[in-house]
């Protein structure tokens, strides 16, 4: 699985759909590792971050820059374990831990008010003002309980979105 060129064996496949918790069929691990392997532009078995910036789709969202950030490039599995999050499979434990590693932008395992900020600087951009965006992340805090000061942790997380219907999907297509 290292080398790119190399097809992908059934105990690959097998491997691959374990580690991600079967969150792909195997003909969508398929499909995806061809387009990994385009994406592979050194034919390393290793896509750079900043590699992803060339997928149109990628580019234009706004949150781009907080996954870079989550990340310093990948091989196959990580990348493969990375959209697994975005699986209509995805349980939403893994979509709550995918969106809690947005978020803590620092990576120390809690959420602080700036790194709430942060993410939503990247969401509005231009069409809030700063301190709109402070008044307001500060009043959904209070609402849900919590102050500026407060570090909310992945169980925060889970207590706050467990209850919702959160949709994180995108469709593989498969040949």
């Amino acid at each position: 699985m290292g080398n790119t060129s190399s097809m992908l064996t059934q105990y690959d496949i097998e491997e691959v759909q374990q580690h991600c918790n079967h969150a792909f069929t195997q003909q969508e691990i398929v499909s995806l590792y061809e387009r990994f392997c385009q994406l592979d532009r050194n034919n390393c078995g290793f896509i750079p971050s900043d590699e992803f910036l060339s997928i149109p789709e990628f580019a234009v969202n706004p949150l781009s820059q907080s996954l870079l950030r989550m990340l310093d490039g990948f091989n196959f599995k990580e990348f493969i374990a990375f959209l697994s999050a975005f699986s209509p499979r995805a349980t939403l434990q893994n979509k709550i831990e995918f969106i809690f590693k947005v978020y803590d932008t620092d990576c120390n395992g809690k959420v602080s008010f700036d790194d709430i900020l942060t993410v939503l600087r990247d969401l509005t951009g231009q069409y809030m003002s700063e301190d709109q965006r402070k008044e307001v992340l500060a009043q959904v805090l209070e609402e849900a309980g919590y102050t500026k000061d407060s570090f909310l942790v992945l169980s925060d997380f889970m207590k706050i979105l467990g209850n919702s219907d959160l949709k994180m999907e995108a469709e593989v297509p498969v040949d």
